[in-house]
């Protein structure tokens, strides 16, 4: 309703969605239909152009769902899936178990004989009131649902899941008491109707925009309700593919006048906790939305609000990751500093903004650790009996005649941008040499930032008419040094070399004083 198009455009939204999502994706278990960000996104636009262009403006602001279909297949078909995905598992137990406590939070009230008006700050400030005065034959309702789903026997949930049990002895059995009670009630019903794509010049930077973000905003939604089905389930989806299948999804949505949709955490984790595993319960979901929308509503309005409120609780109850917050303390504090802000932003603030921050936040601590250990492997050799060097006999003995005027420096491992300061510090430490061995023997990937610290080392040292010699590189390494022109200021005899033929040379230059670096002009 808030959207502007109508309840009946999110019901088919839910309909065309969840039936070819389901159909077509790549997460088994996932049930898909229009969620609170892609909805707001839509009524925006909605809004932006039925304003200016009238009825026009209503198959325009659905070409735009159409758009973002289109978008998101490419999104798919470009293998950029995989990106999204990858994220730490404090950020994926953080977000579960705070989309666990929403659940929780918002469906109190209706277990008590409340609506359920209002977000998850409301649902707080509104509790004690609720809890001192509930309603009594909603609550009974309620704790006769929680008593059916927490204790039905595990034998006879794998044949009859337990909320549709639940359910419907529940709606039976509050038929027989009084009309009070806050139930589903009439639901919107009728033929979907078809919107043709209608474009006006003037709108296509708007309306492709607005594409491209229910795209991008549809693509983070699913892949993080697809990461949540994964880690309840203990399977594995292809997010590749369920980019395609949401694509493909919200451009028929949009053509029937369904709002935009993706995949609903919410809504996936109570199909798992039901039973389902496979695309059919996503399809089977979608036909039955179709039968009510399309006359059967009435076999729906009975049902009470705090049944479904004592269902979802169960849900939410489970969905929080127990396990990982007994134990995330003894892990790492880092870590449950990350799980506990990712679990209190997505309760308080929302699931984008969480899941964003936390992988923000991780990443840098990541950073900064494997910046520490690549640093740790940077080294600076002058003497042959330096513990560090891990030298051969022949190559202490090419030191020692060195007179300490070659500096080996020598990296290990991978080096990223977070080591370039290290590099730079590390060889300031040494300003007496006359020869600088780089030893990357160790290096087997080398980000830009590190090869242009490298870059300065090597010009630097060739402007104080120093001998430089490469020693190891090979493969990415080499062929980012090459492209940088590094490899263009160094005779050929400077590079390419093991450590032991680099030291020969630099021991018969010092011994030789007709042999004299070629000093090369900055820039």
């Amino acid at each position: 309703m808030s959207s502007g198009a109508g309840a009946i455009a999110g019901l088919y939204g839910a309909v065309f969605i969840g039936f070819f999502a389901a159909l077509w994706g790549g997460t088994p278990s996932q049930i898909s239909g229009p969620t609170g960000p892609m909805t707001v996104v839509f009524t925006t636009v909605f809004m932006a152009l039925t304003s200016q262009f009238g009825q026009d403006g209503i198959a325009m602001a659905f070409t735009v769902v159409i758009l973002g279909g289109v978008f998101q297949s490419l999104f798919g078909i470009l293998r950029l899936g995989q990106y999204i995905t990858l994220m730490p598992y404090t950020v994926i137990s953080g977000f579960m178990s705070g989309i666990g406590i929403i659940i929780v939070l918002l469906q109190i009230g209706p277990l008590l004989g409340y609506t359920s008006e209002g977000g998850v700050m409301f649902a707080i400030q509104e509790m004690p009131e609720r809890i001192t005065h509930p309603m009594g034959s909603a609550l009974g309702i309620g704790l006769l649902t929680l008593a059916i789903v927490f204790m039905a026997p595990p034998r006879l949930n794998r044949i009859f899941p337990a909320p549709l049990i639940a359910l419907v002895v529940c709606t039976f059995v509050s038929l027989r008491l009084d009309d009070s009670l806050s139930r589903i009630g009439a639901i919107p019903t009728g033929l979907p109707q078809f919107y043709w794509p209608q474009f006006e010049l003037a709108q296509i930077k708007l309306m492709v925009g607005y594409g491209l973000m229910l795209a991008t905003l549809g693509a983070i939604d699913s892949l993080l309700t697809s990461l949540v089905a994964d880690n309840v389930t203990h399977t594995q989806h292809d997010s590749d593919r369920e980019l395609i299948g949401q694509g493909i999804a919200n451009a028929l949505s949009g053509l029937f006048g369904g709002l935009p949709g993706a995949g609903a955490t919410m809504r996936t984790v109570i199909n798992v906790r039901a039973g389902g595993r496979t695309p059919l319960s996503g399809m089977i979901h979608a036909l039955v939305l179709l039968a009510i929308v399309l006359g059967a509503g009435g076999l729906t309005a009975q049902i009470p609000h705090a049944v479904l409120a004592g269902i979802l609780i169960k849900v939410g109850i489970d969905i929080i990751d127990w396990g990982f917050l007994k134990r995330a303390h003894r892990v790492s504090l880092k870590a449950t500093g990350i799980m506990y802000g990712v679990m209190l932003l997505t309760v308080f603030v929302d699931l984008i903004t969480a899941v964003a921050v936390g992988v923000f936040v991780a990443n840098l601590l990541t950073i900064q650790s494997l910046t520490s250990l690549q640093i740790k492997s940077v080294k600076t050799v002058t003497s042959p009996f330096d513990p560090q060097a891990n030298l051969s006999d022949r190559e202490k003995h090419l030191m020692a005649q060195s007179r300490d005027r070659i500096l080996l420096f020598s990296l290990g491992g991978p080096m990223s941008f977070g080591a370039a300061k290290g590099i730079s510090r590390r060889l300031g430490i040494v300003s007496k040499y006359d020869v600088l061995i780089l030893d990357l023997t160790e290096v087997p990937m080398i980000g830009v930032t590190a090869a242009l610290a490298i870059e300065n080392m090597v010009k630097e040292a060739l402007l104080k008419r120093r001998m430089v010699f490469l020693v190891g590189i090979s493969g990415q390494v080499r062929t980012r040094l090459e492209r940088l022109g590094l490899l263009q200021q160094l005779q050929p005899h400077q590079f390419g070399l093991s450590r032991l033929e680099a030291l020969q040379q630099a021991v018969d230059l010092i011994d030789d004083p007709l042999m004299e670096p070629v000093a090369v002009e900055e820039g």
